[in-house]
């Protein structure tokens, strides 16, 4: 075996393989994994730096961040990761619409790592615009790399085909484990800006790599499947040209007037995301064209989305309220070691790869004794969990009064849990939202899924808007309890949706 990660087949004359799979792999596996180690190399960083030189600072930490409120802190990151799932939609309609798969991801690419410059320049504007810019690039890409690996093989019956989806995941949580612990301890330790840039260095290497392997990837990736008509772009050109105009005219007015402030930018992006999820569920579940059976699973689909969206309201919190704790709270030493908190966000993705094949396995060894949970069953798993979390979180909070700092085994223990219950929920979601999608939105429903944490996350962030205190521990046992009440409800009424969901089980 060839100690790269490509070798060539049995047949001197058959292109490179990457571990068996097409070559073009390779190519989207290193994109994808550098594209999440700027990503989430910045979104550990995220929190630390909004409130770094304000009251709500850890006693210590490194000046020269934006001196915000835990609170104002949780809402823009809420906000901010809530708009990288809502971007995914229309990333997907210019893939499918405009540009391509591959030409989409590769001005993805660039949005990305000019968002990241920016956010490595010093100064509030600077830093909103490399928000936005990560934002917006990020939606882009995710919408359509995923497609481009399913274009490498022949179709749905291919039996590399997802075994080529688990080495991309692979891919994914690689780059979210190293991200935290490099450009987080740049960053959060010795420089801001420093980690920031590193995060856009990383996004440089994912795009290079994308551009020299584009030769790798399937013809089908450049293809755009359902391009614009002349009257339709026309159309799309006029709307957004006087949406640009609207949005600048009423917020050129509302600062001419001397009546600006965070939340006037905050607020409407939280209603947005979330009257937008339910304008399209309502839509889909309104259209005249699906059939009896697809109108019935909709329904059935939309208890799994008020589901989903409850564990993602939870789950975010891990980069938000649980981050805060760690820095302020939890104590930065263990058997000698000192570790920056950053660290922390490197858990998750590492008992992901730890324990997603533990689960595939039982899975598979469940339903060879007939015994595997059906999806509802999964569904209400993952709520507890992602409950009893939070109810493990209260202890630490209680014990942690004064100057004590509590053991970093307590936010260990708090992220296996919601790992254990992210594996319950996610795959099985992404799976069921296939199954379930009605034939005229098929390559529509998984941005339906991603508005799921969306939803989500614009509770986290109205809440903190309105002034709810979310690091309190009234409030996080309140969180904890809905969530374990609302899997209790999805198990109760799982005869009723197994029904509703027909012949998907």
């Amino acid at each position: 075996m060839a100690s790269s990660l490509t070798r060539a087949s049995a047949d001197p004359s058959a292109e490179k393989t990457f571990f068996g799979h097409p070559r073009g792999l390779a190519t989207l596996f290193m994109t994808e994994m550098w594209e999440r180690f700027s990503y989430y190399g910045m979104r550990a960083l995220l929190v630390y730096y909004l409130v770094s030189g304000g009251a709500d600072a850890a006693t210590g930490s490194q000046g020269g961040g934006l001196a915000m409120t835990a609170a104002t802190t949780t809402a823009i990151y809420s906000v901010y990761v809530s708009m990288v799932y809502l971007m995914a939609m229309p990333g997907g309609w210019f893939g499918d619409r405009v540009w391509g798969a591959r030409k989409t991801v590769a001005i993805a690419g660039f949005v990305i790592m000019a968002g990241h410059l920016s956010l490595a320049l010093p100064g509030q504007a600077m830093f909103f615009v490399g928000l936005i810019l990560v934002a917006a690039g990020s939606g882009l890409l995710k919408a359509n790399i995923s497609t481009m690996v399913g274009h490498l093989y022949d179709g749905p019956e291919d039996p590399r085909r997802d075994g080529g989806f688990t080495l991309f995941y692979v891919g994914i949580n690689l780059g979210a484990f190293v991200a935290p612990l490099v450009v987080g301890t740049v960053g959060k330790e010795h420089n801001w800006h420093l980690g920031f840039a590193l995060a856009a260095l990383g996004m440089g290497l994912g795009l290079t790599q994308f551009l020299l392997g584009t030769k790798h990837l399937s013809p089908k990736s450049s293809v755009v499947p359902n391009p614009l008509s002349a009257q339709e772009r026309k159309a799309v050109l006029t709307k957004l040209v006087f949406a640009v105009l609207g949005v600048a005219v009423f917020y050129g007015a509302v600062v001419a007037l001397g009546a600006y402030t965070l939340n006037w930018a905050l607020v409407p992006l939280t209603l947005a995301g979330l009257f937008i999820p339910i304008a399209v569920l309502a839509r889909i579940k309104r259209d005249k064209d699906l059939s009896g059976a697809e109108q019935s699973k909709m329904t059935a689909y939309i208890f799994f989305f008020i589901a989903a969206a409850v564990f993602w309201m939870i789950y975010d919190q891990g980069g938000s309220t649980l981050s805060l704790f760690a820095d302020d709270k939890t104590a930065g030493t263990m058997f000698g070691f000192d570790f920056s908190a950053t660290w922390y966000q490197s858990l998750n993705p590492l008992f992901v790869m730890a324990l997603a094949p533990v689960f595939a396995w039982l899975w598979l060894w469940l339903a060879r004794k007939n015994q595997e949970p059906n999806t509802i069953v999964k569904f209400a798993m993952g709520l507890v969990l992602i409950g009893a979390s939070f109810f493990v979180f209260i202890v630490p909070m209680a014990m942690a009064t004064g100057d004590t700092k509590v053991s970093p085994m307590w936010l260990v223990s708090i992220y296996m849990i919601q790992t254990i219950g992210e594996l319950c929920v996610s795959p099985v979601g992404l799976s069921v939202t296939t199954k379930m999608a009605p034939q005229k939105y098929a390559s529509q429903m998984m941005g339906v899924w991603f508005l799921a944490v969306t939803a989500g996350d614009c509770i986290t962030s109205l809440l903190s808007i309105g002034g709810v205190d979310l690091n309190g521990t009234w409030v996080i046992g309140f969180q904890a309890a809905a969530a374990v009440v609302a899997g209790l409800a999805v198990y109760a009424y799982r005869k009723k949706v197994q029904v509703l969901m027909g012949d998907v089980h």
